[in-house]
């Protein structure tokens, strides 16, 4: 399809179905207004909210924009990166529900490794259902022992015949508490090195077995989770690869993981935008400010930067490439602007940060100053994120580390070294 033409039949969708947002208003903010990464809502306004991102996304799927890039086998449009951010850029101007909840990390993340890493009828199952907003899916991958060394998983699935017995901790699972499926790396063979005895799988998060529990953040929110796995049945049929091979199927998502997290398409994208922080320098009487207006011009440089990158690293989506280095370097970059745009807040702001008086531009930014700090560590610390750009983009040499030859378990005796 060609783009304008694609572009008009978004908009002439979108017309038909949301209310046109008011820029003015959105710049200038109002008392109600929230600066926050993370949500804070309570339960049922939260199951309000992903109900809705569920009717809208099911809405854009009868449309047609429900899956955009999709194979058309799968009830994906089979268009391109360049039509997904068209879409995008169109539907913003909108007032829709968010969708964060189903696309960040399921659509986002786990969709992409379903389609390269599943078996047909995985694929069958739940990719279409996923894109309709039917199955909500989160990643469980990060345990207590194992963070940035993801490789480090202890969760155990053991073979029973033609199922699998997990049993093990996960924690930081964002999502899980409105999630219906997982995808799960587990350790299926600890005489292997570390990366060699990984397995993926994708499981039931209402299976007999599977206990959630709430993780609540210093910005009042409760975004992350913990996850109990207790002799939970998984079926061979929903394995993701290769016995084994699951580091190579965690790559998958960890690779589009840092390419969403990055991407800019942020849920305070809009507060960090220009018009958007000079209404803030303009609430507070900073306008006029030359050490206020600097600190606006170099942070806003930064965020232009990234942009940039971004857009480069899409190209290479849309040649075909598999995300690269660029995803990463987009990570480290994203965190450090978020962090730099909720300082900038806050100095703005001064003591009128701490109280909530209702004045639009002080209160507000507080949620997202606490939540910053995450920035650094999801979807991969810093320190990764540096020795990614380091090795695979100026060549230098790897940091010394063990023989990756040596068997986990002899590892695990060790000491646990990386």
């Amino acid at each position: 399809m060609m783009m304008d033409d694609f572009v008009a039949s978004a908009r002439a969708f979108l017309d038909g179905a949301a209310e046109r947002r008011h820029d003015s208003a959105r710049a200038w903010g109002s008392g109600s207004d929230r600066v926050t990464y993370f949500s804070d809502d309570v339960p049922d306004v939260a199951a309000e909210k992903v109900q809705a991102g569920r009717a809208w996304q099911r809405r854009r799927w009868e449309a047609g924009f429900g899956w955009i890039t999709g194979p058309a086998e799968y009830g994906g449009a089979g268009l391109t990166t360049l039509h997904q951010l068209a879409y995008d850029t169109v539907e913003a101007e909108y007032d829709v529900p968010d969708t964060g909840v189903l696309s960040v990390i399921g659509l986002g993340m786990i969709g992409p490794t379903i389609l390269t890493h599943g078996t047909p009828a995985i694929r069958d199952r739940y990719l279409a259902a996923m894109y309709r907003g039917e199955v909500i899916a989160c990643q469980l991958f990060s345990e207590p022992g194992a963070g940035s060394d993801l490789a480090g998983v202890e969760t155990r699935a053991v073979r029973d015949g033609d199922s699998w017995r997990l049993d093990g901790q996960k924690v930081w699972t964002s999502v899980a508490q409105h999630a219906d499926i997982g995808m799960a790396l587990c350790r299926t063979d600890p005489d292997q090195p570390k990366h060699r005895g990984i397995t993926a799988f994708l499981l039931d998060l209402r299976a007999p077995g599977v206990e959630v529990r709430p993780l609540r953040q210093m910005s009042g929110g409760a975004e992350f989770n913990e996850v109990f796995l207790t002799d939970v049945v998984v079926s061979d049929d929903h394995r993701l690869g290769d016995v084994g091979n699951g580091w190579r199927v965690a790559l998958t998502t960890l690779m589009n993981e840092r390419a969403t997290v990055g991407g800019g398409q942020s849920p305070v994208a809009g507060a960090l935008s220009l018009p958007y922080l000079v209404g803030l320098l303009k609430s507070q009487g900073r306008d006029q400010d030359p050490a206020a207006r600097r600190a606006l011009a170099e942070f806003y440089a930064t965020y232009a930067a990234t942009g940039y990158l971004n857009r480069q690293a899409r190209r290479r989506l849309e040649s075909g490439e598999h995300p690269g280095p660029e995803a990463s370097v987009s990570k480290l970059m994203y965190a450090r602007n978020l962090t730099r745009g909720a300082h900038l807040a806050a100095e703005i702001a001064g003591p009128k940060l701490v109280a909530d008086t209702g004045e639009w531009g002080t209160f507000a930014w507080t949620e997202l100053l606490l939540s910053v700090p995450a920035l650094r560590i999801l979807g991969g610390t810093e320190e990764i994120m540096m020795n990614i750009l380091a090795e695979r983009v100026l060549g230098l040499p790897k940091e010394p580390g063990v023989d990756p030859n040596t068997p986990f378990r002899e590892l695990k005796r060790a000491g646990g070294a990386a």
